[in-house]
C-alpha cells in the first residue's frame, strides 16, 4: 500500500481530498468534528515535512451549485483552532482565485477550497473538472475512505494527473488495513454481526461473507423476513416478501459452507412504531397480529453474547433494533458491551460505520473496541467484494 510514510512533502503542495461532510446544527456549528479530527495526522506530516495543504471535500448533497448551508466556510473557524494555525479559504474550488491563491502558498500553509459538489462535474467523474483542480497541486493524497467507493472526480480521475507522486492518507490506510483483518487474514472463529431494516440492502455482503465468517449473528428488521421465510408468524413486523426466497437460499448457503447463522429467538414487540407504544417479550417466530419486533428479547442478547465471547475476530455492521428509542435499544446496547468484553479479552473487532458507530458512539464503547470506520457505504462495498475507484486510483488497479 503506498501511503505518506514513504514520502517527504517538502516544497510540495498537496492536494488532501479529506471528507469534511459533517453534520451542522441550525446555527452551522459542527455537532460531530469526528471526520475532522480522524485526517489531523495525515495533515500534521505534510505540514511538518515543510510542504502545503489544499483541502478538498463535499458537504452535504447540493442540487443546483453554490448554496450557503452547504458552504464548507462554516467549518473554517473550528478546522483552524484544531490544526493551530489560521486556514485560508478560497470562494470556489476551481478558476482563477483559487489558482493564485494555491500558487501563492508557502511552506506549512492551509487551505480549503470551496464544496466540491457546487459542480455537478465533481460526481460525473468530469476528467476536465479533475484536471483544473489537480493544476492546483504538485502531490496528490485520498484520505476520504467515505467517499473511496464514489468515481467521483476528486476522489479517482484526479489522481491520473499525478503518476508517482500520490499516496493513501493515514484514514485510508487504516480502513483498508483494518478491513482486511476480516477479510483476509481473521484469527478465529470470525464472527460478522449482520442488522439493520432491509434484506436487499445487507444480501451482497451477508453473501460474501459466507465465504470468510464462522458466524453471521442476524439481527435488527432483516431478521423477520429470514423468519417469515421459513414459516413463522411475524405479525406487521417489517418484511420484504419478494426476498423471501433470497432468505431461504442464503440459510442453505451458509449450511453447506458450514456457516453457523444465529437469528434472534425472540423479540421485544410493540403494537405501535412509538416510543411510548406497549410492548412485551415473544418468540420471533409467532409475534402477534398487530404487533411489531423493534429489538432483539432477552433470550437472544443471552445467545448472541455467548457467540461473541468466543469470537476472536468481530465485524459489525448495523444494529439490533430501533436503538434511537430507549424502550428498544437494550439489544444495540447488549451486543455492544459484548463486542467491547470480547475486545478487551483479545479479539480484533471492526465497527462498519453508519448506525454501528452512532450506537457505538451513543453508548460510550468507541474507546473499547478494535477500530471505528469512518465510512458506511464505502466499508460495505469493500466488504461486498468490490474494488473501490478511490483505492483503484491510487494502487493502479
Amino acid at each position: 500500500m503506498i501511503t505518506i510514510d514513504q514520502f517527504n512533502f517538502k516544497g510540495e503542495k498537496v492536494l488532501v481530498r479529506v471528507d469534511f461532510n459533517v453534520p451542522l446544527n441550525a446555527g452551522f456549528q459542527i455537532t460531530d468534528d469526528s471526520r475532522i479530527t480522524a485526517t489531523l495526522p495525515t495533515l500534521n506530516k505534510i505540514l511538518a515535512d515543510g510542504g502545503s495543504v489544499i483541502l478538498m471535500s463535499h458537504l452535504g448533497r447540493p442540487k443546483a451549485g453554490p448554496e450557503d448551508k452547504f458552504s464548507l466556510r462554516h467549518i473554517l473557524g473550528h478546522l483552524g483552532k484544531l490544526l493551530g494555525k489560521n486556514v485560508h479559504f478560497a470562494p470556489d474550488c476551481i478558476g482563477a482565485e483559487a489558482a493564485a491563491m494555491a500558487s501563492g502558498m508557502g511552506a506549512g500553509e492551509v487551505l480549503l477550497l470551496e464544496n466540491l459538489r457546487f459542480y455537478k462535474e465533481e460526481e460525473k467523474g468530469d476528467r476536465d473538472f479533475a484536471q483544473k483542480l489537480a493544476s492546483l497541486g504538485t502531490f496528490y493524497v485520498n484520505d476520504a475512505f467515505g467517499t473511496a467507493h464514489r468515481a467521483h472526480a476528486s476522489t479517482a480521475i484526479i489522481a491520473d494527473f499525478f503518476p508517482g507522486k500520490k499516496a493513501f492518507g493515514y484514514v485510508m490506510a487504516r480502513e483498508v488495513e483494518n478491513a482486511d483483518k476480516v477479510m483476509k487474514a481473521p484469527q478465529r472463529p470470525l464472527t460478522a454481526i449482520v442488522g439493520g431494516a432491509k434484506v436487499s440492502d445487507k444480501i451482497l455482503i451477508v453473501e460474501n461473507l459466507l465465504n470468510v465468517a464462522d458466524h453471521i449473528i442476524i439481527g435488527g428488521g432483516m431478521a423477520y423476513t429470514f423468519f417469515k421465510a421459513q414459516g413463522g408468524h411475524i405479525g406487521k413486523s417489517l418484511c420484504e416478501d419478494e426476498r423471501l426466497q433470497t432468505c431461504i437460499e442464503i440459510l442453505e448457503k451458509a449450511k453447506a459452507k458450514g456457516v453457523s447463522i444465529h437469528l434472534p429467538s425472540d423479540s421485544i414487540i410493540a403494537d405501535n412504531f412509538a416510543a411510548d407504544a406497549n410492548t412485551q417479550n415473544c418468540a420471533s417466530d409467532a409475534i402477534p397480529d398487530g404487533w411489531m419486533g423493534l429489538d432483539i428479547g432477552a433470550s437472544a442478547c443471552n445467545d448472541f453474547n455467548s457467540v461473541l465471547l468466543n469470537s476472536k475476530t468481530i465485524l459489525w455492521n448495523g444494529p439490533m433494533g430501533v436503538f434511537e428509542m430507549e424502550a428498544f435499544s437494550t439489544g444495540t446496547r447488549t451486543v455492544a458491551e459484548a463486542v467491547a468484553e470480547s475486545t478487551q479479552n483479545g479479539a480484533f473487532s471492526l465497527i462498519g460505520g453508519g448506525d454501528s458507530a452512532a450506537a457505538v458512539h451513543k453508548f460510550g464503547f468507541e474507546d473499547k473496541v478494535s477500530y471505528v470506520s469512518t465510512g458506511g457505504g464505502a466499508l460495505l462495498e469493500y466488504f461486498e467484494g468490490k474494488t473501490l475507484p478511490g483505492i483503484a486510483a491510487i494502487v493502479g488497479e
